[in-house]
């Protein structure tokens, strides 16, 4: 027979009857070195080390039909290494039986004295994790941490994106003699160390003043200066042929307001946008909309481009609302680090358009264009009179590939 077995949170006090039965009854107990010294005494199974799935089913099949007990920390169902080893077993045709353990979040829930149904739950445990936009779902986020990853890295985050007055909560060593729960601000947790076994809680996000909408947000709605904006119907378009995923990163270059910056941050909720500006006006406007909408993974990046974008990430959809004249050499920036990043490009003038499809057509972007023109009813009188923006065309540079397959 073989088990899996939840340790719950490494002390006796967190181990179920179940769990302490299986070890109990064992002739072998696999597990990494550390859950192996957690065993409780009595358990006279002979303890082999092994820590990867494979090699775990190694031993599981060299026992033959000796009882194996493998062990796991916390429970088996968050997580755990269960979920390599269950399809292995599956595969080999081996029976098994799962012993669920006390995990982290309950742990610490019960400190709290909260319940946790309603948390968001993340893995930083030797794994990237943006606490940004895990916080920005309008629940508390759970983290396990541990790895490149602690609980002052991901306040660091939050500190960083100007979430640093958020409350968290750090629990440290869970259920051992040396437990320690601490609350503060992110912006003060950042600075302390933590033990490595530990887990964090962060509440969610202040909730923006305008909550999200549709592509298209009234223009009335937006923080404006003297920076030129993007208006409510060029945004819609622009964002619609940009198509963007949850989880893209977005470059808006020559930002102005942060108008269309705002927008790619709510549709691209799980990734990050970044606004290039060079006017420091355009960029305190920005800041001041990504806290009036609550878009805080957006990031104000102050500079000119090319030069403020050589240390950007590699986008998937750029936009560009403004070049200073370096459309080509922003466009190389762009092929250089992601060629299948799709392009948007606003003008005003033939001039701009006439570069647009030249620059994207000659880097291999299959290129589409239209032209947005709009008007807004006026009142005159008793009488509304219809007022027209200028005519704006929209440039878009799909990969060459995509656009193969889509025509």
């Amino acid at each position: 027979m073989v088990t899996l077995v939840g340790l719950g949170g490494g002390d006796r006090s967190t181990l179920t009857f179940g769990a302490y039965d299986a070890m109990m009854g064992a002739d072998v107990i696999v597990g990494a070195k550390r859950l192996l010294e957690a065993v409780p005494e009595g358990a006279n199974g002979e303890k082999k080390d092994a820590i990867l799935a494979k090699d775990i089913l190694e031993i599981i099949k060299e026992a033959g039909d000796k009882d194996v007990c493998v062990v796991y920390s916390g429970d088996t169902g968050f997580y755990s290494g269960t979920r390599s080893l269950v399809p292995l077993l599956d595969k080999e045709g081996i029976i098994f039986w799962v012993e669920p353990g006390i995990s982290s979040i309950q742990c610490l829930a019960s400190r709290l004295g909260s319940p946790w149904q309603n948390w968001n739950l993340f893995s930083a445990h030797g794994k990237q994790c943006d606490a940004v936009t895990a916080v920005m779902e309008g629940k508390p986020a759970f983290f396990l941490t541990g790895g490149d990853l602690g609980p002052a890295d991901l306040c660091r985050q939050l500190f960083d994106a100007g979430l640093g007055d958020l409350r968290v909560c750090v629990g440290e060593n869970l259920s051992y003699e040396n437990e320690n729960i601490s609350v503060g601000l992110a912006g003060e947790m950042m600075n302390k160390e933590f033990a490595t076994l530990s887990v964090m809680l962060a509440w969610p996000a202040p909730k923006p003043e305008c909550p999200a909408h549709a592509p298209g947000i009234k223009d009335d709605y937006f923080i404006r200066g003297k920076v030129p904006m993007t208006k409510q119907d060029v945004r819609a378009a622009i964002i619609g042929r940009l198509s963007l995923d949850k989880t893209d990163t977005v470059w808006d270059v020559g930002a102005g307001t942060g108008s269309v910056s705002v927008e790619m941050a709510q549709m691209a909720c799980h990734g990050r946008t970044y606004a290039v500006e060079v006017n420091p006006e355009g960029c305190m406007l920005i800041e001041a909309n990504k806290r009036k909408f609550g878009a805080w993974n957006l990031t104000t990046i102050p500079g000119k481009a090319p030069e403020a974008l050589a240390d950007l990430p590699a986008p998937d959809a750029v936009f560009l609302g403004g070049t200073k004249g370096n459309m080509a050499p922003i466009l190389d920036i762009v092929k250089e680090k992601n060629p299948k990043a799709k392009v948007c490009i606003s003008a005003i003038v033939v001039e701009t358009l006439n570069s647009a499809i030249n620059e994207l057509s000659s880097r291999g972007w299959d290129v589409e264009v239209a032209q947005i023109s709009s008007s807004y009813g006026k009142k005159v009188a008793n009488m509304h009179m219809m007022m027209a923006n200028n005519p704006i065309f929209i440039i878009t540079g799909m990969p060459h590939d995509e656009g193969e397959e889509n025509a």
